[in-house]
């Protein structure tokens, strides 16, 4: 498909062609395209006929789609991945299920997202281990304190965003999991902020559990996202929730009270079945549009909007970039904070852009389907009457 927006936006968003509305905000929720809503209308349609939509013809087939297209995007295999309701879930089957014991020590950011944090927090009380965070430098994740601690006794497991909530900052994951690989550290990613909208490659980085939800940079349904667990660690590890499917005899109805404990070889002995198949359909149906566009190309426009974005705010002199100037640290997101958050997100969603307020910064996260024309018209309304040009020299 060639990237052309406006194309775009009347194939699969035609509201942007009938609201004023200009939706910013794909960092908290995003939009789903028609080819979604229409997978979401067939599987419904067809859900309220049972009979039409067996596991084994069907369900199973479908799940092993998204598969699939989750490990194309992530480049894994098919087999590293398991369909999971969200990254929370995923962050917490990693600190459940890596060999991490009493004494031992995580490794994580100050100022993460509250999903990383929690998980963790909790489970490190069950288990045992003993998290420490690594100050932030100006407010951002400071990756050469993080390197220099990996070399402290005892630490087992690095967890952190990929794209900071709050920052927009992209964590350099082939620099870090590189590090971490060379000293037997688990690197475990919450990647939520960044698939979808940045290129990644798990091998190459060398991510050794990955969580990712669908409902933001993915277009897809709440309740749908995927965990990448790296193959050679899988039949090592074992879920810490177990439901009814365990394995590959479970998918044989006529023999269920067998009792066959052996669990998949692959990361699907992570999955909680029964899944939401059209949720998973679905979600698949917005991933592989995001392939048919290229990542690589959508990483590159949706560049060029936040380019604006921080052009604009440095020739201001009431506005602060919270968000790394250089692209190369950065993804969807851009934090802008202006003297009086809370009345210019007021402003903005009186005037219908939708945004975030985090952290006292106003946060825009325009993705594919977003133009020039509607950042040049939020920016009009985000600066109001007052902010004056600096002097250029």
């Amino acid at each position: 498909m060639t990237f052309d927006p406006d194309v775009l936006r009347r194939r699969e968003f035609p509201w942007t062609l009938q609201e004023p509305r200009i939706y910013l905000n794909n960092a908290g929720t995003g939009p789903l395209p028609r080819r979604t809503i229409e997978t979401l209308d067939s599987w419904n349609a067809r859900r309220a006929q049972p009979w039409l939509v067996s596991d084994r013809d069907v369900v199973f087939p479908a799940l092993r789609r998204t598969r699939a297209l989750c490990a194309q995007l992530v480049g894994a295999s098919p087999r590293e991945i398991a369909l999971i309701s969200n990254t929370s879930y995923g962050l917490s089957v990693a600190a459940h299920a890596l060999p991490i014991g009493p004494g031992d020590v995580v490794l994580m950011f100050e100022r993460e997202f509250p999903g990383v944090v929690y998980a963790w927090t909790a489970i490190g009380k069950t288990r045992g281990f003993v998290l420490r965070c690594i100050p932030t430098c100006d407010g951002l994740a400071d990756e050469d304190a993080l390197l220099a601690a990996l070399d402290a006794p005892d630490v087992r497991a690095v967890v952190l965003s990929w794209v900071g909530f709050a920052t927009g900052y992209r964590a350099d994951l082939t620099r870090l999991g590189q590090a971490c690989r060379a000293r037997g550290i688990y690197f475990v990613i919450d990647a939520i902020q960044g698939v979808g909208v940045s290129p990644l490659d798990v091998h190459e980085s060398q991510v050794d559990i990955l969580a990712c939800g669908g409902q933001k940079w993915l277009l897809g349904p709440w309740g749908a996202g995927f965990l990448y667990v790296r193959e050679s660690i899988i039949t090592h590890l074992q879920s810490p929730i177990v439901s009814w499917l365990v394995g590959p005899y479970g998918e044989d109805y006529a023999r269920l009270l067998d009792y066959d404990f052996t669990s998949y070889d692959d990361a699907r002995r992570f999955e909680v079945m029964t899944l939401a198949a059209q949720d998973f359909a679905a979600m698949g149906s917005s991933i592989e549009l995001i392939l048919e566009l290229g990542v690589d190309s959508i990483a590159q426009y949706v560049r060029t909007l936040i380019d604006r974005v921080i052009e604009w705010a440095h020739g201001r002199s009431d506005v602060r970039v919270v968000t790394p100037v250089e692209p190369s640290r950065r993804a969807g997101i851009v934090l802008i904070a202006p003297a009086s958050p809370e009345a210019t997100s007021r402003r903005l969603t009186d005037a219908g852009v939708a945004h975030s307020l985090r952290e006292g910064a106003i946060r825009l996260s325009p993705h594919y389907y977003n133009t020039e024309p509607e950042i040049e018209a939020a920016l009009r309304i985000f600066g109001g009457a007052s902010g004056r040009r600096r002097a250029r020299h």
